[in-house]
C-alpha cells in the first residue's frame, strides 16, 4: 500500500503561477478601488491557480464528509459515545442534518462517506496504534479515489467530517507533528466541562508518549493516533492536488488533516481554499503552519464548530459573488477612466 500511494504521489502535477498572476491583472483592471474585495479577491485567483484556468468556475460543486469512531473515547474524553455517529450519518444521508440544511442554500451536492463508523472505527491509542500502517494508506488512498470519481463532475470540492473524538486525534496529530504540548493545541471540542479538558489533555500527552511517534512521518503519526477520518481526508486533498481541483477546507479536524496532506505532498497548499477559523482552541495555529500565501486566509470568523462541512458551506456564496465581479463589472478602460495605481 505504501507503495502504491507514492507511486501516485509522484504523478502531482506542476502548478504555472501565470494563473494566479492573470487573475490578479484582471481584478486591478476592473473598475473599483484596487483590493477593494479584500481576501476574496484572493481567493478567486487561487480558484485560477488550483484550476490552472483563466476562468475558473465552481457552479459544480460537491461535500464530502468522511464519517469515522475512535477507539479513543472508551477514555471519557467525549460527551457522548459512538451511537451518536451512526445517527447523524443516516440523517445526512436523508439529507436531514445541519450541513445538508445549508447546502441547499449553497448550492452544494452532499456526500457522507463511512469510512470507519463503529464497530469499525479506529483502536484504542492509549492501549495500541490507533490503525496500522498498511491501514492508514489503504484509508490515505481511499480518499485519493474519491477525488479521482468527483473530479470528472465537480469544479470544486468541499471537505466535512463526522466522529467521537476526533477533536482529540486531530489534537494529538497536531501536537506530534508541531510538537507543541497538548495543553496548547487541545479544546473542548463538543462541549466538555473544564475537568474534562485536562482529562482530554492527559489522555493525548499519555498517549503520544507511550506510542513513541516518528513526528517526521506523517503516516506515522496518523497510524499512532490519528483517526480513518483524518486518513481518509489528507488523501482527498492530496487528489484534489493531483485532479487540479480546489478543495475548501472546514474546520480543525479538516485543516490538520490539510496539513498532514502538504506535509506528504508540499504542492496540496495549490488547490488549498480556507472557509473558516474554528474556535476550537488550535484553529488558528493550524493555519500558522499550513502557511498559505498569496495572501490566502480563512475569512468567516464565526466561533462556529460544528463540522460536517458547515464552514464550508459559508463561504461558497461569498465565492459566488466575487466570480460575479470578477467576470461581469466593467473595467476602466469599458468605462473610459483612468485606472487605480499603486502608490
Amino acid at each position: 500500500m505504501e507503495n502504491e500511494l507514492f507511486e501516485i504521489i509522484k504523478n502531482v502535477p506542476d502548478y504555472d503561477e501565470k494563473f494566479y498572476k492573470n487573475a490578479q491583472f484582471r481584478w486591478s483592471k476592473i473598475a473599483k478601488p484596487l483590493g477593494g474585495l479584500g481576501i476574496l479577491e484572493n481567493l478567486v485567483s487561487k480558484l485560477s491557480f488550483a484550476m490552472q484556468s483563466d476562468k475558473p468556475t465552481i457552479k459544480k460543486r460537491a461535500l464530502a464528509i468522511f464519517c469515522s469512531d475512535n477507539g479513543i473515547v472508551e477514555e471519557n474524553i467525549s460527551q457522548t459515545g459512538f451511537e451518536v455517529t451512526k445517527i447523524v450519518f443516516e440523517n445526512m444521508k436523508k439529507g436531514e442534518s445541519s450541513v445538508c440544511k445549508m447546502a441547499k442554500i449553497a448550492n452544494c451536492e452532499v456526500f457522507p462517506f463511512d469510512v470507519g463508523i463503529a464497530p469499525n472505527g479506529t483502536h484504542n491509542f492509549l492501549k495500541e496504534n490507533a490503525m496500522s500502517y498498511e491501514k492508514c494508506c489503504e484509508k490515505i488512498l481511499y480518499g485519493i479515489e474519491i477525488a479521482k470519481s468527483f473530479s470528472t463532475k465537480y469544479d470544486i470540492f468541499c471537505t466535512g467530517e463526522m466522529g467521537i473524538a476526533n477533536t482529540t486525534t486531530s489534537s494529538a496529530v497536531l501536537s506530534s507533528l508541531l510538537s507543541l504540548r497538548a495543553e496548547i493545541v487541545t479544546g473542548k471540542g463538543a462541549g466538555l466541562s473544564d475537568s474534562g479538558l485536562m482529562r482530554k489533555i492527559k489522555v493525548i500527552k499519555n498517549g503520544i508518549h507511550i506510542r513513541k511517534i516518528n513526528s517526521e512521518n506523517v503516516i506515522d503519526v496518523i497510524s499512532k493516533v490519528g483517526g480513518f477520518d483524518i486518513a481518509c481526508m489528507c488523501g482527498f486533498f492530496i487528489g484534489g492536488a493531483l485532479y487540479k481541483k480546489p478543495i475548501v477546507i472546514d474546520g480543525f479536524i479538516s485543516s490538520v488533516s490539510a496539513l498532514c496532506a502538504t506535509k506528504l505532498v508540499p504542492s496540496v497548499k495549490n488547490i488549498l481554499i480556507p472557509s473558516h477559523i474554528s474556535s476550537e482552541k488550535a484553529g488558528k495555529i493550524v493555519f500558522s503552519a499550513l502557511n498559505l500565501d498569496k495572501g490566502i486566509a480563512p475569512i468567516v470568523h464565526g466561533a462556529m464548530h460544528l463540522g460536517e462541512g458547515t464552514g464550508c458551506m459559508t463561504i461558497l456564496p461569498l465565492l459566488d459573488m466575487a466570480l460575479e465581479v470578477f467576470y461581469k463589472m466593467p473595467t476602466f478602460s469599458d468605462i473610459k477612466i483612468d485606472d487605480y495605481k499603486p502608490l
